[in-house]
């Protein structure tokens, strides 16, 4: 197992990088919500420059859905850290825990409805909640009930998509909704401040609350912390970091596994809905945790490990750097802004990812030289334990 070291304190590697991997792979998934109607239009029919296809076909297969799931296993297993830590000082996790979530979840909220209406703190927020009531289970139990609870339902459910296809295959593909696109381009194109924020609470609740959607986003995201959770409690990550050769053969079987199911919808059909949600729902997760894998094994050589560890500054301030891209792809992109939204291709918002996520890892690792964590971070610390620092 390789560590840092930092002001003191041993810190896993191998997570840090993980969150950094995770982060930017997420931006890059949200960059294009940030400058389009994302939400509402067919991603395949949508762009019409070759260069723009291609880049969001490889958007698409390796990042979509492959790199939130890491992220949301990273939080189960930082959530089953501190209750292990919490019991050895106190005795106790759960009130430590409420007010880790609730912090958690007012920040989501204000998020959603002031900067950006892709959030996804108030989700982790909850699923953090109900996390609360399994964390006394072992690790064996957290890690069957989360591969059970991610992969049966998305099973059953593509089983009926398929299914409702050759029945109606009319509906069972998947149409961009030019109302929404139109109002979107409107409020967040040239829209005051006020019409920006109506439009974000209409997409938030739109994507999180109404029909259905909240109980889709739970079996999307809650399964994701009891497996982190129990890898946790596993030690997973020091038993893939023991046995390097049996980990590599691990990341080439996921891999190949997530590649194929990843490009489903490119090999069948791209606006079969059927296609897209195996594509997401279960090619998704097996490629990350291929990627997680293949983290692991890279953090046991030296080499790789120097080049990975400026993704760990970004990592160990996850939550200032996710809130910061936020910020500014909400003043890059609307109105109130510089105003670009609907104005920028694919492989335009792919040089913005990589530079704004450049320039995060720089002043992370300035920030963190200087102090033990990020603000957001310290912020969640004091209104959790009531401790500065």
């Amino acid at each position: 197992m390789q560590y840092a070291e930092q002001k003191g304190t041993n810190r896993v590697a191998s997570i840090d990088i993980l969150r950094g991997i995770s982060l930017f792979g997420i931006f890059l998934v949200n960059m294009l919500s940030f400058h389009s109607p994302y939400f509402y239009y067919n991603p395949y029919e949508w762009w019409e420059a070759p260069q723009d296809k291609l880049a969001f076909s490889w958007i698409d297969v390796l990042v979509q859905a492959s790199f939130y799931p890491i992220f949301a296993a990273m939080f189960g297993f930082g959530a089953a850290m501190q209750r292990e830590k919490a019991l050895e000082k106190t005795g106790t996790f759960a009130w430590t825990g409420v007010r880790r979530f609730l912090f958690l979840l007012v920040l989501g909220i204000s998020h959603a409805i002031l900067i950006w209406p892709g959030d996804i703190l108030f989700n982790y927020a909850v699923c953090g909640f109900l996390l609360l009531f399994f964390l006394r289970l072992s690790g064996k139990t957290l890690l069957r009930a989360g591969l059970l609870l991610l992969f049966v339902p998305a099973v059953l459910f593509s089983s009926l998509l398929f299914l409702s296809s050759l029945s109606d295959p009319y509906n069972a593909s998947f149409w961009t909704d030019i109302t929404s696109v139109s109002n979107s381009i409107a409020a967040y194109g040239s829209g005051s401040y006020a019409e920006v924020t109506e439009q974000r609470i209409y997409d938030w609740t739109n994507n999180n609350i109404v029909e259905g959607a909240f109980l889709f986003q739970l079996i999307t995201i809650f399964p994701f912390l009891l497996i982190g959770a129990g890898a946790y409690k596993l030690h997973m990550i020091q038993a893939w970091s023991a046995h390097p050769k049996k980990t590599l053969r691990l990341f080439a079987f996921l891999f190949g596994a997530g590649l194929l199911l990843k490009g489903v919808p490119h090999i069948l059909g791209p606006s079969h809905i059927a296609y897209m949600y195996v594509q997401d729902s279960l090619g998704g997760p097996v490629l990350a945790a291929s990627y997680a894998v293949l983290v692991v094994y890279l953090c046991t050589r030296t080499r790789p490990l120097k080049l990975l560890m400026p993704f760990a500054q970004a990592g160990k301030m996850s939550l200032t750097n996710y809130l910061m891209q936020s910020i500014i792809g909400s003043l890059l992109f609307y109105a109130y802004g510089l105003g670009f939204y609907g104005q920028v291709t694919v492989t335009t918002g792919i040089l913005l990812c990589v530079t704004i996520f450049t320039v995060q890892v720089i002043v992370s690792g300035l920030w963190i030289n200087r102090f033990q964590r990020g603000p957001m971070e310290a912020l969640w610390r004091f209104f959790t334990y009531g401790k500065r620092g």
